[in-house]
Parts: C-alpha cells; structure tokens; sequence
C-alpha cells in the first residue's frame, strides 16, 4: 500500500483501512505469540501500513495539501532558489575556512 493510493480515498474508506490494518495486526501478534507465524517481517509491514493511514488521516485535520503535481513542484522549486553567484560561494578575504586555515590572498 502507498501513500499515493491513500490520498485518493475518502476519509471513511482509510478509517475502514485503519480497522482492517489493525485487525490483521492483532491477528499477526496472536499467531507470532502461539508460534504459527511464519514470517515475522510482516507485523511491521501492517505497522507502517498503520502508520501510512494515521499519517494521511493526521495530514487531513492540519489541512496539509500533499498531493501536488509533480510539474508544479519543479516550477515551484525553481522560482524559490535563484541560481547564486560563484563569487557569493567563495568566503571574503581574510576570513577562516572551515578548517581553520586562512585563505592566501593572491598577489
């Protein structure tokens, strides 16, 4: 299950998700406790399942808008970084790198 196809539900089909997801864990736990589960890394797939439902469900209340397009967060990216000047990167004369050398002033 993926974020992406959680986003797409409704709010009542992720709370049926949440309740199925954690019965599958419950039923997981009693067959690891009784000894019949055979593979154990399937708790924790249900786990961050769970965690991928409450994440989107949390993101909901706060009203974070996650699902964006794709091209419009290129776009959005670019617009918020201008490129920087090379001279911008180089620190001023005189001043300690960060390994504590001075940088030698050419003459």
């Amino acid at each position: 299950m993926k974020v992406d196809e959680l986003r797409v539900l409704e709010e009542d089909q992720l709370g049926d998700r949440l309740k199925a997801a954690r019965r599958e864990l419950y039923e997981l736990r009693f067959k690891h406790a009784v000894g019949q589960l055979e593979n154990s890394s399937q708790i924790s797939k249900v786990r961050h399942d769970i965690a991928r439902i409450m994440t989107v469900l949390r993101e909901r209340d706060f009203g974070i808008v996650a699902h964006v397009a794709p091209e419009a967060t290129a776009v959005a990216l670019a617009e918020a970084e201008p490129e920087k000047p090379a001279a911008a990167l180089e620190p001023a004369e005189g001043v300690k790198t960060k390994r504590g050398r001075a940088k030698k002033a050419e003459k």
